[in-house]
């Protein structure tokens, strides 16, 4: 293989396909990206760790079409560090040595012949806003559970319906539920598949400025089921979770006893100040009144904090506590100047929505649902 690449493509590439290396391989081969340069002037660059495979691809000059399998995360730091030149990238026996401007690397070579073959893309079902996927992720990743002896809470539940695609995440403390238009290749098209949260938010992040991601399903009978994601110069699987996710319709209620509007900024802004002496777990105060929001935290002989903010409340006056750290992830995904939360009392969960202000109708598209913490006595 001989081929020359501009640093900052070979370091796109490098880094986008770095994100399928598997931190603990199982074999020294899965630690490796498969570089393959074809005589169309193209590069790949792949990795995969069973799970999850990623092909990112860049123009280059190609001398000599080949292939080689070489150290992932040794050449993604190596390519950051380049000096923005032209690199020049040969192998040769067992070895590849990278030349740009006056830096000079050789990299031993792994056996390309022990790397698994990475999947085939499925079938494409459709095709959706780079940006509006990505910022859907984001807002629904933030709800997904982190403990792996929980896999079915580590996922986003995607359900596809004609138009419309609904992601949900939940780790039972919070459900977080975002519904988005697209373009299905088949007008009445339904599918469900259950996608790694980490997965689905790191790739949404790749492919956010790609303009538009084709989605590709196969929805295996024995756990084999992929989720493809292919934009410009960029192709990544995963396989998808088994299990039963929670049925969370049937969870989010419908008829409330209050409703609170409240400046997002400033709401964001005082929790975080009272939930500096909220010990860790210790959840925070909220008071709606006809007056507004007082917000507490700490009690007794532990610090304490009190902050007071204007808001509208519509019905009964309620206290509720909640988690702070959940109240700020679903602020931050709403991503709205103003939020609504509409409560049923102060041991249900609680529902909370963007407004793009005071007087207009909640932003239906996304719903976080809270749970709030009971506090003793």
């Amino acid at each position: 293989m001989d081929i020359r690449i501009p640093r900052r493509d070979l370091a796109a590439a490098v880094a986008t396909a770095a994100h399928a290396l598997p931190h603990r391989p199982p074999v020294p081969v899965m630690a490796g990206l498969r570089l393959t340069a074809s005589a169309d002037g193209r590069l790949e660059v792949a990795g995969f760790d069973y799970e999850v495979s990623t092909r990112a691809t860049a123009t280059c000059s190609v001398d000599q079409p080949g292939q080689a399998l070489v150290s992932g995360r040794l050449l993604a730091d190596i390519t950051k560090a380049l000096p923005d030149q032209t690199v020049h990238i040969t192998t040769e026996a067992s070895r590849a040595v990278l030349t740009c401007g006056r830096s000079r690397f050789t990299l031993w070579l792994l056996p390309i012949d022990e790397f698994p073959a990475l999947p085939e893309l499925p079938g494409v079902v459709g095709q959706v806003d780079a940006e509006l996927w990505a910022a859907a992720i984001a807002q629904t990743a933030i709800a997904a559970g982190r403990d792996d002896t929980l896999p079915v809470l580590t996922g986003i539940r995607v359900e596809v319906e004609g138009d419309k695609v609904v992601l949900a995440a939940t780790d039972r403390y919070r459900f977080a539920v975002r519904e988005l238009l697209w373009k299905p290749e088949q007008a009445e098209h339904t599918a469900v598949a259950l996608v790694p949260a980490k997965t689905l938010h790191e790739t949404a992040r790749s492919l956010a400025g790609a303009g538009s991601v084709d989605l590709a399903l196969s929805a295996g009978a024995r756990g084999d089921g992929l989720l493809g994601l292919t934009g410009p110069d960029l192709d990544i699987t995963t396989r998808l979770l088994e299990g039963e996710f929670p049925k969370f319709r049937a969870l989010f209620p419908t008829e409330f006893t209050s409703v609170a509007t409240v400046p997002t900024g400033p709401f964001a802004e005082a929790v975080r100040r009272v939930a500096l002496v909220a010990e860790r777990n210790t959840p925070i105060r909220l008071n709606f009144t006809q007056s507004g929001l007082v917000i507490e935290a700490g009690s007794g002989d532990d610090a304490q904090a009190v902050d007071r903010l204007d808001a509208d409340l519509e019905g009964d006056d309620i206290s509720i506590a909640f988690n702070p750290a959940y109240l700020l992830d679903g602020l931050t995904a709403a991503n709205s100047p103003v939020t609504q939360i509409s409560f049923v009392s102060p041991t249900k969960p609680a529902l909370l929505q963007g407004k793009a202000d005071q007087g207009a109708e909640a932003d239906d598209s996304f719903k976080y649902l809270i749970m709030p913490v009971r506090l003793s006595g």
